[in-house]
């Protein structure tokens, strides 16, 4: 475990780390009940789910000035309103309020991700700690718990809205932790000139590495569920174990990259991450039953648990001091076009295809990486 003054120096974006990842955990696993409840298919589900990243990335643009304007309340509000948005998509099963419902969690989701990533880059560079593997491994951690409770409740035949509801309550009462008296985050306002504002290719190329790890990571979590039940015959319990083994393999797999960092080249960690995962998600594609399938989603988890952190750390450590906030910034948002869009282009894929084509769909796509990594090495500030 790391030391306990690094877990005092990270705690407010460790909490909403955590936050975010019970609440996406909790979605993942109850995704099954909500197909039910709204009576569609794959397909349907996922165009759906199209209309949570436009306002996602909404707020991810109005993000700095949230950010600049407010302080060190910033992070904290954005954190809560996540909470009580993951209430919502439970509560109704009418295909108008439901899209509505989870364009609330995706525009909670994306206020939040940018304040978190700015927070723990900003305080990288104060501390001269690396902070940013801890803390996606206490998202990895929190979509864990919401996972497995989530399979619990179903098992024991909670409805979808009281499985919302309970885990909510749970990420509410995680986002108390979240309030620091020095979490202002210096340089999201953006510079008179435009000489100052420019950022260069460095957010873009990170932000496609991320981009590129966020759609696997986020698409099988939210996916796999459905592929042992549906695929592979398994139970509720053994469909969100899914979810819940890729969810703790990469927080274990996270917190060793917390020491692995500091030992191996940055560039080589993020060709070598894309491998593997790359390896996992075929193995996933081609189980025959689910304990094959988590065997993919380990080997998956342990090679994309290293992408994300890795990029927006060379993002934030590479940027100048001044552009840094703003930097971290545009390579969330670029980045989480696929945290957003990964769930309903698989969704897609799944209906048209199958889910086993979705799974290769997802190998090809991490394996992008192995193009993007050198390139990230070479980009100007």
């Amino acid at each position: 475990m790391p030391p306990p003054n690094i877990l005092m120096i990270a705690r407010a974006p460790l909490a909403a780390f955590a936050v975010m990842g019970v609440a996406w955990g909790t979605f993942a696993a109850v995704l099954p009940d909500l197909k039910g409840m709204l009576g569609v298919d794959e397909a349907q589900l996922g165009l759906l789910l199209f209309l949570t990243p436009v306002t996602a990335v909404l707020a991810m643009l109005a993000a700095p000035a949230f950010g600049a304007a407010l302080g060190r309340l910033a992070l904290p509000l954005a954190t809560v309103m996540m909470a009580l948005s993951f209430a919502l998509p439970g509560m109704t099963a009418s295909l108008l309020l439901f899209p509505l419902a989870m364009m609330a969690c995706g525009a909670a989701t994306g206020l939040t991700d940018v304040l978190m990533n700015a927070r723990v880059a900003a305080l990288e560079n104060t501390h001269a700690r690396p902070l940013m593997n801890l803390c996606h491994a206490l998202y990895s951690l929190g979509y864990a718990v919401g996972a497995l409770t989530t399979g619990a409740m179903r098992n024991a035949g909670a409805a979808p809205g009281l499985v919302m509801g309970s885990l909510a309550l749970l990420a509410l009462l995680l986002s108390l932790f979240t309030w620091d008296k020095a979490g202002r985050i210096e340089g999201l306002s953006r510079p008179a000139t435009k000489a100052a504002a420019r950022l260069g290719t460095l957010p873009l190329i990170g932000g496609a590495i991320v981009l590129v790890a966020f759609m696997t990571e986020n698409a099988a979590e939210s996916w796999s569920a459905l592929h042992i039940e549906k695929t592979l015959g398994g139970s509720p319990a053994q469909g969100a174990l899914g979810p819940a083994t890729l969810a703790l393999t990469m927080a274990a797999a996270r917190l060793g990259g917390q020491a692995l960092i500091q030992r191996i080249a940055p560039i080589r960690l993020l060709r070598w991450g894309a491998g593997v995962a790359s390896i996992g998600a075929l193995i996933a594609a081609l189980a025959t039953s689910p304990a094959m399938a988590y065997a993919g989603f380990i080997v998956m988890g342990i090679g994309a648990s290293v992408i994300a952190p890795t990029a927006f750390s060379l993002v934030g450590s590479n940027a100048r001091p001044e552009a840094r906030a703003r930097a971290v910034a545009r390579a969330t948002l670029l980045g989480y076009f696929g945290y957003f869009f990964g769930p309903p282009v698989l969704g897609l894929i799944a209906g048209s295809f199958g889910l086993r084509a979705a799974f290769v769909a997802t190998a090809l796509g991490i394996s992008l990486v192995l193009i993007l990594a050198p390139m990230m090495a070479r980009a100007k500030r």
